[in-house]
């Protein structure tokens, strides 16, 4: 028999649940799958809960794209039982009174209450997308098995679980969250078409007073504990002592900050590293960093890799999560293992000093991001999943 074609998205409305919008990947993810899916037809609103301080947000980044998002605190990070079942209860409220074909969740809490609520709430298709997870390298061994099982029985009533790589995929089939045939990968889509163009060079060499023929090396994203930007502080040491001509750049800003300063001036690094908060201009970011590194002891897929490799600058990172499968297992960026500072520091002293092989590397790595991670991309997939789930054949969970 003839599969029926897939269904029109018409008006469909789609209630997507994120977390937090704080500065990261996952929210530009976020932030243009809920902008670009009204183009293609949908009804989509988006509820979101509050970051803190330090994470930065981008509200204002919704904004320009004309979203509002609906926010509730108790959709935020942390675990406190007596809100998140308030958080839970508005949940329920608001998909109720919205009455979307499809709640499409992302991240661990909103995962959790977005989809209890979902289902309460009686909404026929139910979507999860895994950018990373705590399953790993988070807790202690207890709260971790916890969390895996709940995560198996919250995806016994999700249609269809998406991860951004493969390596993630496979990770969470491995660890018994979900069938492997009920895991999808949909990479992340990202507006890129900014750093192909050349920036002007210097705007962030002036800020960290690199001069001359100096080497920058710089970090970009959150300053937390799975990120191991101590990691890259005791490597940057190691590169100093054989490269003197070596300055670092930590561009963004989280909970650690000040421990990671103190590292550095431990290190005796006070002077070589800049600690430059979020910045927008991230085009005179990468134009300026002659490596850019990602430390993370555990990643979905790294956003400010891909951006970097847009931009056509070398990358060396961690041999983690969907990273591996970005790098092409190190065809388009170095891989070393996590934790491990003098593999780091070998890996950007190598990045440094064989400048013809890293320009290699380095224009592979833009010309697959530009054909693999781009926003077309992201929203064509994500409209033909929507479409198959409308089919009228397709069973509910």
């Amino acid at each position: 028999m003839q599969e029926p074609a897939a269904s029109s998205p018409g008006n469909t409305r789609v209630v997507r649940l994120f977390s937090r919008l704080n500065i990261g990947g996952p929210s530009v993810h976020v932030i243009l799958l809920t902008a670009g899916l009204r183009e293609k037809g949908y009804d989509t609103r988006l509820i979101v809960g509050r970051e803190a301080p330090s994470e930065g947000n981008l509200l204002d980044v919704a904004r320009e794209k004309g979203i509002t998002p609906l926010q509730f605190p108790g959709l935020g990070r942390e675990i406190r039982p007596f809100a998140d079942l308030v958080a839970l209860f508005q949940l329920y409220r608001a998909i109720r009174a919205c009455r979307p074909a499809i709640v499409h969740t992302h991240t661990a809490k909103a995962g959790v209450l977005g989809r209890i609520a979902a289902r309460l709430a009686g909404v026929p298709i139910v979507v999860h997308t895994y950018h990373g997870h705590v399953l790993r390298g988070y807790f202690g061994p207890l709260k971790t098995a916890l969390f895996r099982r709940l995560e198996a029985a919250l995806n016994r009533i999700t249609d269809v679980a998406l991860t951004v790589s493969s390596a993630l995929r496979e990770d969470l089939a491995a660890m018994g969250v979900a069938p492997r045939d009920k895991i999808r990968v949909v990479p992340l889509g990202l507006d890129l078409a900014r750093f192909t163009v050349p920036a002007a060079r210097g705007v962030l060499r002036l800020a960290c007073g690199a001069h001359g023929r100096e080497a920058l090396v710089g970090v970009v994203g959150r300053l937390v504990p799975i990120k191991d930007v101590a990691c890259f502080l005791q490597a940057a040491a190691r590169v100093r002592a054989k490269r003197p001509e070596t300055r670092f750049a930590l561009v963004g800003d989280g909970e650690l900050r000040g421990a990671l300063e103190a590292l550095a001036a431990e290190l005796g690094l006070g002077g070589q590293v800049s600690f430059l908060g979020w910045r927008k201009d991230l085009e005179s970011v990468y134009a300026d960093l002659d490596v850019v590194v990602n430390s993370s002891r555990n990643e979905g897929t790294p956003v400010a890799l891909i951006e970097a490799m847009a931009a056509g600058r070398p990358v060396v990172a961690t041999a983690v999560g969907g990273t591996v499968d970005l790098l092409g297992g190190g065809e388009r960026g170095l891989l070393v293992p996590p934790a491990d500072p003098e593999a780091l520091a070998a890996g950007i002293l190598e990045t440094l000093g064989r400048p013809e092989d890293s320009a290699r590397r380095a224009a592979a790595a833009r010309d697959y991001v530009l054909a693999h991670h781009s926003v077309d991309r992201l929203l064509r997939d994500i409209d033909e999943l929507y479409r198959e789930l409308l089919r009228p054949s397709a069973a509910p969970a």
